[in-house]
């Protein structure tokens, strides 16, 4: 394997895992959206 190729193969491993890191810490942090209870809206619903 080139020399070339060799920094080629690891600049890439490395932003890969940089980027992947990154979105995985993002998804982690993000804070849960409030969603809408389904029950208070059907709530004069008779069942």
């Amino acid at each position: 394997m080139s020399t070339s190729a060799l920094i080629t193969m690891v600049v890439t491993e490395v932003a890969i895992t940089i980027i992947t890191v990154y979105f995985f810490w993002k998804v982690l942090k993000t804070p849960p959206k409030s969603e809408p209870d389904s029950f208070t809206n059907n709530d004069d619903v008779v069942r």
